[in-house]
């Protein structure tokens, strides 16, 4: 049940394909064998507005955080995150900042519900 959230400074999308960086970055997710592919969702958020220590909004950033049940060792981890970093730096080197925050869920108070 993982959960890859991509934050950006809105003007990233002038300079990256947005629709289709989130497409590689699912495929990783749904590519790596971890994760049956219907549990996979990934999603992407415009922020407005932002700061960035004393530069304020002049700099740009890609930022993921990328949830996941718990359970699974930290190598599995540091290979998934490596994986999604590769093709961030690929299909975003002119962004200023990129990064990933790879967070467990955990599983005993996850709660999910199909209808």
């Amino acid at each position: 049940m993982p959960n890859l959230i991509m934050e950006y400074s809105e003007p990233v999308a002038e300079q990256v394909n947005i629709p289709a960086l989130l497409d590689d970055l699912h495929q990783v997710s749904l590519n790596s064998g971890v994760f049956a592919g219907d549990d996979v969702k990934s999603r992407a958020y415009a922020c407005q507005h932002w700061q960035i220590g004393h530069t304020e909004d002049s700099q740009d950033f890609i930022h993921i955080t990328f949830t996941l049940l718990s359970g699974r060792d930290e190598a599995t981890k540091k290979e998934l995150g490596a994986q999604l970093m590769s093709v961030l730096r690929d299909r975003a080197s002119s962004v200023h900042s990129l990064t990933i925050e790879m967070r467990d869920m955990e599983r005993e108070t996850f709660t999910k519900v199909l209808q």
